[in-house]
């Protein structure tokens, strides 16, 4: 939403462009689709071409490009077709992401450790410096990055390590965007979700490993509510900003973890 047009709900001005990584499968497709029913202009990003295909369904408001996060050259490559394409980047959402390896941090492997940080923390930190720098530059200026957190950026599973490590940083780098955009109508947010039943978290519904060392299966809830709450967040007029909502299935073990 530009500007600081009243109203929690208001309408998408002209198509405004937003670009969805992750958006191949899972929260993101939901995110992407959800975005392009709204009247958004969206940029699908991932690494799959054929499975970004698949979410865009044909649209022409969709536009595939497949990109690496944790790639330099692939980000800027990514941003160059949006601006290409329509001129200007008005929503980001940082989806991309990765449990990564599963064990205590003594049976982590150096190069897994890496991969994750790579796709989770420098993916976002890659994905949110070219949106940045076109919010920055474009005229009307501004826009609005949203991060995908977790509730491990609150509370860790047993054996996550790179994975939770990721997901605190990334509040870390939420705030610093949030502080650093103020001075050109830049606002960011994380939301932090727990338990959305998709493909990544199929296991968790089947059975979790808890904090005691047993095993049990936890509630998950439909994803589409994930995609709602992002649209609440980046409806709203620029001079207004959710910094950081948290949404689970009501009965996770997340408030009793541990």
């Amino acid at each position: 939403m530009r500007g600081g047009a009243p109203g929690i709900m208001s309408l998408v001005t002209d198509g405004d462009v937003a670009v969805v990584t992750g958006a191949g499968s899972g929260l993101g497709r939901v995110v992407a689709t959800t975005l392009l029913d709204a009247g958004y202009r969206v940029a699908l990003a991932g690494r799959r071409a054929e499975a970004l295909e698949e979410t865009a369904g044909g649209r022409e408001s969709a536009l595939v490009v497949p990109t690496d996060v944790g790639d330099p050259a692939s980000v800027a490559h990514l941003f160059a077709e949006v601006r290409q394409r329509w001129g200007r980047v008005d929503l980001l959402m940082n989806n991309a992401g990765t449990f990564g390896p599963s064990g205590s941090v003594d049976e982590i492997a150096v190069e897994d450790w890496s991969s994750t940080v790579a796709t989770n923390l420098t993916g976002a930190f890659l994905c949110a410096r070219e949106a940045f720098a076109a919010m920055r530059a474009q005229r009307p200026q501004g826009g609005r990055i949203i991060n995908n957190g977790s509730i491990s950026a609150h509370v860790p599973r047993p054996g996550s390590a790179a994975y939770t490590a990721t997901k605190h940083a990334l509040t870390g780098l939420t705030k610093s965007i949030a502080l650093d955009g103020r001075a050109y109508d830049i606002a960011c947010g994380q939301i932090d979700i727990g338990n959305a039943a998709t493909d990544m978290t199929a296991g968790i519904s089947v059975g979790a490993r808890q904090a005691d060392g047993s095993v049990r299966p936890e509630p998950t809830f439909d994803p589409v509510h994930v995609a709602e709450a992002v649209l609440l967040m980046a409806r709203l007029p620029l001079d207004a900003n959710i910094p950081f909502l948290t949404i689970t299935a009501t009965t996770m073990p997340f408030l009793g973890r541990g």
